[in-house]
């Protein structure tokens, strides 16, 4: 047992290129490190996939070595290795992109000249893209208002990447623009800008507030001499009756 054990740690050091690299892949992927197969294949990100169907159990006999050990996500696999690891497919991705252009080179002929930009009709992929290794664009989004998302990496004030509906107030193209409506201290040079009636109604002082009022037998009253009541006639544009 024991013997065993020192010849796994030895074969592991070889395999992973040193105790550092053992050290770091046990910080990041637990029994992995000690895990060997045979390499099937990487991703554009950098992740390494192995197949091992001899020394371990259905289920465990294919894995992943993330390219980014200290920050990885299970979104970061992509749709095609996904289903390779789940063993909905039996060939690995590259395999399979190998014999389909075997097949187109050898088994496929054109029975008429054509200008399609196309050699063959075995399927259709979109362009490829992905953002820090992340397929799924919902995730790329700020953690709050202009401090970006450190987790993605994705830098402050940069835009979100997830999709909005047209309408939608997160859609850039349908946000409104800021814009003031005036300044209370517009004759001053500026000072107390408002974008609505209720936000002048709140950056008004009282002597401003009192001198909008209705004045009554010929002198204005202030706001002090008026109960919530009457304020709030006049503030529906009411009036009041005489105050002796």
């Amino acid at each position: 047992m024991v013997f065993g054990l020192i010849e796994t740690v030895r074969h592991s050091l070889k395999y992973r290129g040193g105790m550092r690299g053992l050290l770091q892949h046990m910080y990041a992927n637990g029994d992995y490190p000690f895990k060997v197969g045979t390499f099937m294949g990487s991703d554009a990100m950098g992740n390494r996939y192995y197949e091992n169907r001899v020394d371990y159990p259905f289920g465990q006999h294919r894995w992943i070595e993330p390219a980014d050990v200290h920050n990885f996500d299970s979104t970061m696999v992509p749709p095609e290795w996904h289903g390779w690891m789940l063993s909905v497919n039996d060939a690995a991705p590259a395999s399979e992109e190998e014999f389909i252009e075997g097949m187109v080179k050898t088994n496929i002929h054109p029975s008429a000249p054509s200008d399609a930009p196309f050699d063959h009709n075995i399927g259709y992929q979109n362009e490829y893209f992905n953002f820090n290794g992340m397929h799924n664009q919902s995730q790329i989004r700020s953690r709050g208002y202009g401090i970006g998302n450190p987790i993605v990496g994705l830098p402050p004030h940069a835009p979100d990447a997830y999709y909005t509906q047209p309408g939608s107030p997160y859609n850039p193209a349908f946000m409104r623009k800021f814009e003031y409506e005036g300044d209370l201290d517009e004759a001053k040079g500026g000072g107390r800008p408002y974008k609505n009636d209720l936000w002048k109604k709140r950056l008004a002082t009282p002597e401003e507030k009192a001198a909008k009022l209705s004045p009554v037998g010929g002198e204005a009253m202030s706001a002090g001499n008026l109960t919530a009541k009457e304020e709030a006639i006049l503030a529906r544009g009411g009036t009041l009756p005489n105050k002796s």
